[in-house]
C-alpha cells in the first residue's frame, strides 16, 4: 500500500524551466556533461564556497521567477483529503524552496511531514535523502511513491527501494541506457491520482 508521496521540486511542484541549468553551468564554470553539485565537490574548499554563494543566488533568482506546476494545488490538496503523508526531497536549497512556495494558493510547507534538502542529505541520485525523508514521513520506503521529472529522481527512489513516477512533460528523452526503469510515467502531475486510485491505495481518513 501506498502510504505517503514524496516529491522533487523544481519541475515537478514547479513549472519546468525556471532553473536554466546549461546557463548555472556555465557561470560556475561546471562542463555541461556534469552534475553542478558533484562538480563543486571537485574544487578546492575556498572556491567551492564561492561557487556556493553564486549557486545560491542564482537559484533565489529562478525561485523568484517559478511559477506552480500544472495541476499541483488540486493534486496535494486531492491526497491530504486522502489522508496521505507527503514530503519533498531536492537538490537545491531550504530558502529556494520557501521561496518558490509563496507562490502557491493554499500549499505551504507546512503541508509536507519532510522537507529534505541538499544542505541535509547527499544529493539524488543517493538514495540517502529519500531515506531521511521516508524517516521523517513514518512511512518505510517499500510504502513510498517517489516523483520527479529527472532521471536521479527515478535512480534514487529505485535505490531506496520505493516505488516511482517519472514527471515527463511530454519529453521521455531524459533517462539513460542502464538507468532503472520508473514504476510509472505520467505527462501530467493529475494522473499520479490515477495510478494511486487504480491501485486502490489510497487510504482514506478515519
Amino acid at each position: 500500500m501506498i502510504k505517503g508521496v514524496l516529491f522533487d521540486f523544481d519541475g515537478t511542484l514547479t513549472s519546468p524551466g525556471a532553473l536554466d541549468f546549461p546557463a548555472i553551468k556555465r557561470e560556475l564554470g561546471c562542463p555541461l556533461d556534469q552534475p553542478i553539485l558533484e562538480y563543486l565537490d571537485t574544487v578546492s574548499p575556498a572556491r567551492r564556497a564561492k561557487l556556493m554563494r553564486d549557486l545560491e543566488k542564482m537559484e533565489e533568482l529562478a525561485a523568484e521567477a517559478s511559477r506552480p506546476n500544472e495541476g499541483v494545488e488540486t493534486l496535494i490538496a486531492a491526497l491530504k483529503a486522502k489522508g496521505l503523508v507527503m514530503g519533498i526531497l531536492t537538490r537545491n536549497s531550504l530558502g529556494s524552496v520557501k521561496k518558490s512556495l509563496q507562490k502557491f494558493n493554499g500549499v505551504t510547507i507546512r503541508d509536507f511531514a519532510a522537507v529534505v534538502t541538499r544542505e541535509e542529505s547527499l544529493p539524488k541520485p543517493h538514495p540517502d535523502g529519500v531515506h531521511a525523508a521516508a524517516m521523517r514521513m513514518d512511512v518505510s520506503t517499500q510504502h513510498l511513491l517517489v516523483v520527479g521529472d529527472f532521471r536521479f529522481d527515478v535512480i534514487a527512489g529505485n535505490r531506496a527501494g520505493a516505488s516511482t513516477v517519472l514527471l515527463t512533460h511530454g519529453d521521455v528523452s531524459g533517462m539513460r541506457p542502464g538507468d532503472p526503469e520508473p514504476d510509472y510515467t505520467v505527462n501530467r502531475l493529475a494522473e499520479i491520482l490515477d495510478i494511486l486510485e487504480s491501485l486502490k491505495t489510497i487510504p482514506t481518513p478515519p
